[in-house]
C-alpha cells in the first residue's frame, strides 16, 4: 500500500453553518453536554442511575460507598469529556472548560500509583486486574479515556488528561506483549487499538502505535485467550458469556485472514477502524486488503438502508448474510458510529468516494434516529418497522423501544452520539498538502492551506431539502492545487460550474478538459486558485428504491429516499395498521417542504392502498374473504425524525403493489 501524505483540518478551523445539522449541533454545548452531566451526578429523577462521578470519588478516597453501574462504567464520563474538548474547539466556554478540568483531576486522584485506571477493579474487585480479559472491559475503557484525552489536548492545549492516560497506556504496553512475563492477550471488546494510534499521533510516541499493532496482530492467533479464561471457571460479569464463541469477538482466526464481519457489531467496527489505522501507519497491505473484504461484506449484505448494522437483538451481532429484518432488527447507534469511523478512515486512505456514500447514509440516519430533537433522550435500537402494542418485555421484541429513552443502564449510546455530533467537522474534508476533498455537502466556514497559502472555503447551501449548493474559496496569494469534490452515489444529475462556467455534467461530459479528471468517485479540478466560486447542484429527487431480492424481509416491499435521507411513514400522520398499506411504485413522488414539521424539512406526498377491515370483526381471526382496498393518502418523513411526535407505528419498507 502506498502512503501518501495525508492531514485533517483542525476542528478549530472548522465553522458548521448548516440548517439542517444545527437543529442538533446546537444542542450539543447548551443541551446534551448539561443534561448528560446532570445524569452522570445522578441529578435528574426518573432516569437509570448513573453513579459515575461517584464511582470516581469513591475511588479516589473522597467518598465512601459501593461501586454501582456496568464494567464498564467510566467510558461514560470519558465520552462526555471527548465531546467537550471537540465543542471548545469552535466554543469557548470558561465555565465549561473550567468543569471538565476538575473532572480530570478527579481522574487523577483517581488513578493508581502504578497508572491503572479503572473505578470498578478499583473498588469492586482490587485483586482482580487484567484476570478476566473477556469480559472485564479494562482495555476498552482505557480507550476511551484515551481517546477523551487526546481530544482534550487537541482543543486546550493543556497536557494533564494526555499524561494521565500516558501514564495508564504505558502500564498497558508493560502488561501486554509477547515477552517474558506478558499476558499474551487482547482486548475482549475493541477499541484500545484505535485509541493508542491516536496517542501515538499526538505523542509522536511510537510504543503505543507498536502496542496496537500487536492487539490486532495477535488476535486469533495459537490458542484463544478468551476459551482459555473459560476454562477458569470464573464468576461470568455476562451471563450470556456461557459457551463462549470466539466468532463474537472477531478472535476465531488472525484479522488478516477474515473474510466476513460477524460477531458484535461495535466490537468489530472499532476493530476495523483500528486495523485500517495500522494499515496506512505501517503501509500493511495485506491488512488493508482484510479491512477491504469486511467492509465489502458489511456493506453489500449485512446493512441496513438507514447505514445501521448488527441485525440481532441477542449478541448485539451479525447473522449471515441478507437477514435483516426491520422490526425485530437491533442495529445499536454505537455500531452506526462505529461504522461511520471505520468508513471515514478507508475514504481517507484510499481517497474513495464510494466509502463515504456509506458513511453519509449512517450520519444522517441512525446517528441522528438515536437522539431525539430536544437532546435529552435516546434510542439504542433502531428499528425500522415498530408496532408499540408488541413492544413487550420478556418477549423477542423487548429490545425494541416505541419511545427514545431519558437514559440507560448501560449507556454507550447517548454520550457516543454527542460527541460524533461535537466532531461533525472532521467528516466534512479530507486534504493533503495541495489538494482539499469535499466529502460532505454540509455548510460551513472553513480555514485552511493550499500549497502553504492561507485559504478561506466557504460552503453555503440548503442540503438534502435543496440540491443548489455555492463552494467559495478565498485566498490572500495564489496557490496551484486540486480542490476534488465528492460525486454521491444517489445524485440522478450532478453540475458543477467555475466562476460561472459550467465544466462538468454528470453522464461524463466534461465541458473544460484542462485539470478536470474523474477519480473514484470524485471530480478533480486542478489548477491556480485565489478567488474561486464553485456553484454545484446535486440532483436528489425523491425515489423508491428496493432491496437485493435476497433481502427476505424486504421482498415485494420500497421503500423512499431523498439523496442520503431514508423516509418512513408514522402513524400520526397515516393511521394505525401501517403493515396493511400498498403503494405503486410507478407514480410520482410530491415532495413539499414545511417549515413547520420537525423544525423544517421536505414531507414527501404519495397514494396507496389499504386493505379494509370491511367483513371482519374480533369473533373472527381467518375467513376466506377477498382483500377489499380503500384509496389513502400516505405522508412520508425523514426516519431521522420519527418519533419526536406522537407514540405510534413506523414503517420503512412498505409492501408495493404489483
Amino acid at each position: 500500500m502506498e502512503k501518501a501524505a495525508n492531514s485533517s483540518i483542525s476542528l478549530k478551523n472548522i465553522k458548521i453553518t448548516d440548517k439542517f445539522w444545527n437543529k442538533y449541533i446546537h444542542l450539543v454545548k447548551d443541551v446534551i453536554i448539561p443534561y448528560q452531566w446532570d445524569i452522570l451526578n445522578d441529578r435528574i429523577d426518573d432516569v437509570e442511575t448513573s453513579h459515575c462521578i461517584e464511582n470516581f470519588k469513591i475511588a479516589a478516597g473522597e467518598s465512601e460507598g459501593s461501586y454501582y453501574g456496568a464494567v464498564f462504567q467510566d467510558t461514560d464520563v470519558a465520552k462526555w469529556l471527548e465531546a467537550v474538548g471537540f465543542v471548545l474547539n469552535y466554543c469557548k466556554d470558561d465555565k465549561l472548560e473550567s468543569l471538565a478540568d476538575e473532572t480530570i483531576e478527579l481522574i487523577g486522584r483517581a488513578q493508581q500509583p502504578d497508572g491503572y485506571l479503572n473505578t470498578y477493579f478499583t473498588i469492586k474487585e482490587p485483586d482482580g486486574r487484567w484476570s478476566n480479559i473477556t469480559e472485564g472491559h479494562e482495555l476498552y475503557t482505557a480507550g476511551h479515556m484515551i481517546e477523551a484525552a487526546v481530544a482534550y489536548f487537541e482543543s486546550t492545549g493543556k497536557r494533564r488528561f494526555l499524561d494521565i492516560v500516558s501514564k495508564f497506556a504505558d502500564l498497558i504496553c508493560d502488561t501486554f506483549g509477547s515477552g517474558k512475563g506478558q499476558i499474551h492477550a487482547y482486548p475482549g471488546h475493541q477499541e484500545i487499538e484505535l485509541a493508542l494510534v491516536k496517542l501515538y499521533r499526538v505523542t509522536s510516541n511510537k510504543r503505543y502505535l507498536d502496542q496496537a499493532k500487536y492487539f490486532i496482530d495477535a488476535r486469533g492467533k495459537g490458542e484463544n485467550w478468551f476459551l482459555k479464561e473459560q476454562k477458569l471457571k470464573h464468576k461470568l460479569i455476562f451471563p450470556e458469556f456461557a459457551d463462549y464463541d470466539p466468532k463474537y469477538s472477531q478472535s476465531d482466526v488472525p484479522v488478516r485472514q477474515q473474510k466476513y464481519a460477524e460477531g458484535h457489531a461495535v466490537r468489530a467496527n472499532y476493530m476495523y477502524s483500528a486495523m485500517a489505522d495500522v494499515a496506512y501507519e505501517y503501509s500493511d497491505d495485506g491488512l488493508m486488503d482484510a479491512c477491504g473484504r469486511l467492509w465489502d461484506d458489511m456493506v453489500h449484505r449485512q446493512m441496513y438502508i438507514t447505514g445501521s448494522v448488527g441485525s440481532s437483538g441477542i449478541l448485539e451481532r451479525f447473522t449471515t448474510d441478507y437477514d435483516l429484518p426491520n422490526d425485530c432488527n437491533y442495529s445499536e447507534t454505537c455500531a452506526t458510529i462505529a461504522l461511520a469511523m471505520f468508513g471515514k478512515r478507508m475514504a481517507d486512505i484510499k481517497k474513495d468516494a464510494s466509502y463515504m456514500d456509506v458513511v453519509e447514509r449512517a450520519l444522517y440516519n441512525t446517528l441522528l434516529s438515536g437522539i431525539a430533537m430536544d437532546g435529552k433522550s435516546f434510542f439504542y435500537v433502531n428499528p425500522l418497522e415498530v408496532w408499540p402494542a408488541n413492544c413487550i418485555p420478556r418477549t423477542s421484541k423487548e429490545h425494541v423501544k416505541p419511545v427514545r429513552q431519558k437514559w440507560f443502564g448501560v449507556a454507550c449510546c447517548p454520550p457516543n452520539i454527542t460527541r460524533t455530533l461535537a466532531s461533525l467537522g472532521q467528516y466534512i474534508y479530507f486534504k493533503d498538502e495541495e489538494k482539499i476533498y469535499v466529502n460532505l455537502y454540509v455548510a460551513n466556514e472553513t480555514k485552511t492551506t493550499i500549497g502553504g497559502n492561507e485559504f478561506t472555503m466557504k460552503l453555503d447551501g440548503d442540503f438534502p431539502w435543496n440540491e443548489n449548493i455555492s463552494f467559495k474559496l478565498s485566498g490572500e496569494k495564489a496557490s496551484k492545487g486540486t480542490i476534488a469534490f465528492r460525486i454521491p452515489e444517489y445524485a440522478q444529475g450532478f453540475e458543477i460550474s467555475h466562476n460561472g462556467e459550467m465544466i462538468y455534467k454528470a453522464g461524463g461530459e466534461i465541458y473544460k478538459q484542462d485539470g478536470i479528471k474523474i477519480e473514484n468517485g470524485y471530480i478533480e479540478i486542478t489548477g491556480e486558485f485565489k478567488e474561486e466560486i464553485f456553484d454545484i447542484k446535486v440532483d436528489s429527487k425523491p425515489v423508491f428504491v428496493h432491496a437485493n431480492p435476497l433481502v427476505r424481509a424486504d421482498s415485494g416491499k420500497t421503500a423512499i429516499m431523498k439523496g442520503p435521507l431514508v423516509y418512513c411513514i408514522e402513524e400520526t400522520d397515516n393511521g394505525d395498521n401501517l403493515a396493511s398499506v400498498f403503494v405503486d411504485t410507478d407514480q410520482k413522488l410530491e415532495e413539499i417542504y414545511n417549515d413547520k414539521l420537525l423544525g423544517g424539512c421536505s414531507e414527501i406526498h404519495l397514494r396507496g392502498k389499504k386493505i379494509s377491515d370491511e367483513g371482519w370483526n374480533d369473533k373472527k381471526l381467518y375467513q376466506p374473504l377477498r382483500n377489499k382496498y380503500t384509496e389513502v393518502e400516505l405522508t412520508a418523513v425523514p426516519y431521522c425524525y420519527w418519533g419526536n411526535r406522537q407514540t405510534g407505528e413506523m414503517l420503512v419498507w412498505i409492501k408495493e403493489t404489483i
